[in-house]
């Protein structure tokens, strides 16, 4: 139990630790490279962060038993978008008000980049009403064809992004691998990237086993964990990611680190589950979809409002995640 404990700490330590670097690593990328803020966001940190729980559903369906690994991989991809929606989300909203309420280091206000935060959504939820309302169950070509429509779907948001309107990335003050040079190779750059993207993986994966034993020391049923404790741990990298730019007031990047990862997850990995799996979406997998496509909306309503509410309205999404945490508890206790 005290070595559960630890590696559960150790791994969380690891993802805050990695998640200052990347954030570091990937700000200074997207300078280097005349990257958009919406790209570097949307697409360069989500798709980093998104590996952990893009890595899990692939390991479950292809070597655990056929009926459970397919059943815990559908889980994991159904699970990030709607932790996202209605965890991530909320995580912002929330952060924004502690730091303007209690810290007074910023203002009430999220100053998103409109424009590419309403295509990450429209996307989002193009994509996974697809997955999830008209994928042909019994015809295996026709998943497969809507397979490569969502792959394709993916990579037209990605050319878009890169080709849309958008604020330049700023200049960091220092890049931590190269903290004596003002002006460090890139390929500097892009080794702390990779590297705190293996230290991020690998911290998720330590808390993941950590929190399972403990849940089980506990008597906590193993598939109620499977739906609510472990997809919360494989999404931390994106929340702290969006934590950390929330309070250096980089808002846009803190958005679409979230909302870019939502799109990527409704895209790429729900493809894998489409022609590997069975994709028999009933019951509470298909109630998560179902309340991640209706937080993603209200995000999506609340880019039209005054800003000022923005941060309220994303902490209410989080209505989504304690009903069905309800919905959940009951079912499984």
């Amino acid at each position: 139990m005290v070595i559960d404990i630890f590696i559960f700490l150790a791994g969380l330590l690891l993802i805050l630790i990695s998640a200052e670097v990347f954030t570091n690593g990937v700000e200074a990328l997207g300078h280097r490279l005349n990257l958009s803020t919406n790209f570097t966001g949307s697409v360069l940190a989500a798709v980093g962060t998104a590996l952990p729980e893009t890595i899990l559903p692939i390991i479950a369906i292809f070597f655990f038993a056929e009926g459970q690994g397919h059943e815990i991989g559908v889980g994991a991809i159904l699970g990030a978008p709607f932790m996202l929606a209605t965890l991530a989300f909320p995580l912002i909203g929330i952060t924004v008000l502690i730091g303007h309420y209690i810290l007074k280091k910023r203002p009430l206000e999220i100053n998103i980049e409109t424009v590419g935060f309403r295509r990450d959504i429209v996307f989002f939820l193009f994509a996974y009403s697809i997955a999830l309302f008209i994928v042909p169950f019994e015809d295996h070509l026709l998943r497969i064809f809507t397979a490569i429509f969502l792959i394709g779907l993916y990579i037209l948001y990605v050319v878009l992004t890169l080709r849309g309107e958008s604020n330049e990335m700023e200049e960091v003050d220092k890049v931590y691998f190269a903290f004596w040079s003002k002006n460090p190779h890139i390929a500097v750059i892009i080794l702390q990237v990779v590297v705190a993207l293996v230290v991020m993986i690998t911290g998720a994966h330590m808390f993941v086993s950590g929190v399972e034993h403990i849940s089980t020391h506990f008597g906590f049923p193993a598939l109620l964990f499977s739906l609510l404790v472990a997809p919360i741990a494989t999404e931390l990298p994106e929340k702290v990611n969006s934590i950390f730019w929330i309070f250096r007031k980089k808002d846009s990047l803190a958005i679409g680190n979230v909302s870019g990862a939502m799109v990527f997850q409704s895209t790429l990995p729900v493809s894998f589950g489409i022609v590997f799996t069975e994709w028999d979406i009933t019951g509470l997998a298909l109630i998560s979809g179902i309340f991640a496509i209706m937080a993603g909306f209200l995000a999506l309503t609340l880019s039209y409002v005054e800003k000022k509410l923005i941060p309220f309205g994303l902490t209410i999404g989080g209505i989504f995640y304690i009903i069905y945490l309800y919905m959940a508890i009951k079912e499984f206790l």
